[in-house]
C-alpha cells in the first residue's frame, strides 16, 4: 500500500519577526556582514512552524572554538545529559584535525575528537547501554567503516565492510578508496534493535542493510538495489518505529526515490510514503516522527503519519538558487538549505545539521 502526502496543505514558516529579511530578493545578495547582523540582532527571535508545532530558531547555537573550524556537517546525536554531538565529513587532508565536536545544552565546546573520520565522517547515534553511553559512527568516502566508542571517544570495537555477507569485492575490507559501487562499502547510518543488536544501512555503497548482534558480529542483510518495496535507492537513514498503538517496524528513507519505506522487523516489504525531498534521517520523539529533507525542511508526523508540520521550509528558493549550499551570505534566517540529519533532546527540542560547506547547526527550542 502506498500512501500519499504530496496534496496535503504544508504548514508555512512563520517569519513575522524578520520581515525585513525575509522581503529580500531570493536573487539579491546580501553581504556577510550584513547578514550576520541581522542574524545576531533577531536570530532568537524567529519562529517557524504553526500551532502546537512552533519553534524558536537559533542558527548560531553551537560556538566552535577559533582554533577549529567547521567542514560539511553532517549529523547529530544527544546524550542524556542533552549534550550534543555533531560529526563532520571533514577533510581527507587534515588528518590531524577532529570531526566530531561536542556542545553543552547552551551550545558551549565540551570536546572534540574523531580525527581517524576525517574526510568520511557521516552517521552518527548514541545509545545507552546499561549504565552507559556509546556512540556509534559510520564513515563513507575513504573511510568506509563503522564503530561504537565512549562518550569521549575511546574506541570500543571499531570495523570496515563485513566480508561475509559475501557482496563485497575482494579487499574492500581494507579498502581506502572510495569508489562508490554497488560491490563497495559506504556505510551511512544505524538503528537500534532491542536485544542490544543493531542495523547498519550500507546507503551509498550495497544499497543494503545489515544486521548486526550486540557484539557487532554480522548476521544477515536485506534489501539491495531497485525500484522501491524492500529495494533501495541509497537507502540514507532509518529507525524502528515503536510509537504507541503502531506494530514495530523498520522505516528507512530511500533518499533517491523521494520516499519513506516500511519493512517487517524482518526486513519484508509493508509500505511506502511518497511526498518527500530527499529525505536523508529519522528520529522519533514520543509520538512525532521527525524526516529531514535535503530538499529545505524538516518534517513532522504523528502516530497514524498525518504530516502536522514542515519547518523551515525553502524548498522553491533552494531550487531556484543555484548552489545555495556554498552561499551563506544568501541564506535567510528561519529558512533552511540543506537538513541532513536532525534529532531531538529529551525535552523535544530539535538540532538540525545541514550539509553545507561551513557547517551549520541550527537548534529549533519548541515554544
Amino acid at each position: 500500500m502506498k500512501t500519499n502526502h504530496t496534496r496535503r496543505n504544508f504548514l508555512s514558516t512563520s517569519l513575522a519577526s524578520v520581515a525585513t529579511a525575509a522581503s529580500l530578493s531570493p536573487l539579491s545578495p546580501l553581504s556577510g556582514a550584513a547578514s550576520t547582523a541581522i542574524s545576531k540582532k533577531r536570530v532568537k527571535d524567529i519562529v517557524t512552524g504553526e500551532g502546537e508545532f512552533q519553534y524558536k530558531v537559533d542558527h548560531q547555537f553551537a560556538k566552535l572554538p577559533e582554533k577549529y573550524h567547521w567542514q560539511t556537517t553532517h549529523n547529530v546525536a544527544v546524550d542524556s545529559a542533552n549534550n550534543l554531538y555533531v560529526i563532520h565529513e571533514g577533510r581527507a587532508n587534515l588528518k590531524d584535525h577532529p570531526s566530531i565536536f561536542v556542545f553543552d545544552p547552551q551550545g558551549k565546546f565540551i570536546r572534540a575528537f574523531g580525527c581517524q573520520f576525517q574526510g568520511g565522517g557521516h552517521g552518527i547515534e548514541i545509545r545507552k547501554e546499561g549504565n552507559e553511553e556509546f556512540l556509534y559512527v559510520a564513515a563513507y568516502q575513504q573511510v568506509k567503516c563503522f564503530s561504537k566508542m565512549t562518550l569521549t571517544g575511546e574506541t570500543v570495537w571499531y570495523q570496515k565492510a563485513p566480508m561475509e555477507s559475501g557482496i563485497y569485492q575482494a579487499g574492500e575490507n581494507t579498502s581506502t578508496q572510495a569508489n562508490w559501487t554497488r560491490n563497495g562499502f559506504l556505510p551511512t547510518n544505524f538503528a537500534f534493535l532491542d536485544d542490544g543488536g543493531f542495523l547498519l544501512a550500507d546507503g551509498y555503497g550495497a544499497h543494503c542493510i545489515h544486521q548486526f548482534d550486540k557484539d557487532g558480529k554480522w548476521i544477515r542483510l536485506f534489501g539491495g538495489t531497485g525500484k522501491g518495496e524492500g529495494k533501495f535507492n541509497l537507502c540514507h537513514g532509518l529507525w524502528v518505529d515503536q510509537r504507541k498503538g503502531r506494530e514495530p517496524s523498520i522505516i528507512v528513507t530511500d533518499r533517491s526515490h523521494n520516499t519513506l519505506q516500511y519493512l517487517t522487523m524482518d526486513g519484508e516489504y509493508m509500505e511506502t510514503l511518497t511526498g518527500y525531498g530527499l529525505p536523508a534521517n529519522i528520529d522519533i520523539y514520543k509520538n512525532i516522527m521527525m524526516i529531514p529533507e535535503l530538499k529545505a525542511r524538516i518534517t513532522l508526523l504523528d502516530e497514524n503519519n498525518k504530516i502536522v508540520g514542515r519547518l523551515g521550509e525553502a524548498v522553491e528558493r533552494v531550487n531556484s538558487v543555484k548552489d545555495l549550499r556554498r552561499k551563506p551570505e544568501l541564506w535567510i534566517d528561519g529558512q533552511f538549505v540543506h537538513p541532513h540529519d536532525a534529532c531531538f533532546d529529551s525535552e523535544g527540542n530539535i538540532f538540525v545539521a545541514e550539509w553545507v560547506q561551513t557547517g551549520r547547526i541550527t537548534k529549533l527550542t519548541r515554544i
